[in-house]
């Protein structure tokens, strides 16, 4: 029994070494927003926010508009230290938009003054985010990134 239980750790040990192991995070590709962001500009119902003059080390990686479901923007992106920061725009419900955008973090007294703007801070749970509510429309930076990045983000954001 125990000549068949060394017998068994020597292969498992064997198949460790041998089998190829990876532990960082798989490369994402970088895609191009620029139709869908030019789609969103023309269909929103509010000016759709994207970030200019970003350094490279910034790799959007998702994007989509939905038209139908509150207009809904969303442009997510991979940061220089590889976290994640999204924007998101919306018609919809204040409170529940920032909820789901946000991954359920919560509205602090901190406040930050962006672009002329007073962007409301958000921490607790998976991301954190800046929040900008405006007429008509919310616009939530968020992600696992640090309120350093997500600023960056949101200071790079123009609308047309």
């Amino acid at each position: 029994m125990l000549l068949s239980l060394a017998l068994i750790g020597l292969m498992a040990g064997v198949i460790y070494l041998f089998i190829p192991h990876d532990d960082h995070a798989p490369d994402l590709k970088r895609v191009d927003y620029s139709v869908e962001l030019l789609t969103a500009r023309r269909a929103a119902s509010y000016p759709v926010a994207a970030p200019e003059g970003l350094p490279d080390a910034w790799k959007a990686t998702s994007v989509r508009f939905e038209g139908d479901h509150f207009d809904a923007w969303h442009l997510g992106f991979q940061d220089p230290k590889g976290q994640y920061v999204a924007i998101e725009q919306s018609t919809q419900k204040a409170s529940a938009f920032i909820d789901d955008a946000s991954q359920g973090a919560h509205e602090t007294a901190v406040t930050q003054s962006i672009g002329g703007h007073t962007w409301q801070r958000y921490t607790g749970g998976r991301y954190g985010a800046l929040v900008l509510k405006d007429k008509g429309s919310t616009t939530v930076v968020t992600g696992t990134a640090s309120f350093e990045q997500l600023t960056k983000m949101a200071q790079a954001l123009k609308t047309r």
